[in-house]
């Protein structure tokens, strides 16, 4: 969704911080739902593969 300028003024505003502020956290929300849909669409092992040679933490299935 995209979020008009006036609205972001107004989040801003409401939050007490900059503009930037809030665009900076709407582009962290839109990249860490890339990721979650890519996550999803791998399913559980494939996830764990492409984490690699990380070891998970205990009582985390492998």
């Amino acid at each position: 969704d995209m979020i008009h300028a006036s609205r972001k003024k107004r989040i801003a505003k409401g939050s007490g911080v900059q503009v930037q502020d809030v665009n900076k956290l709407l582009k962290q929300h839109a990249d860490m739902l890339k990721m979650m849909k890519r996550v999803n669409k791998l399913g559980e092992k494939g996830f764990m593969r492409s984490l690699g040679g990380m070891t998970p933490p205990p009582g985390f299935p492998r």
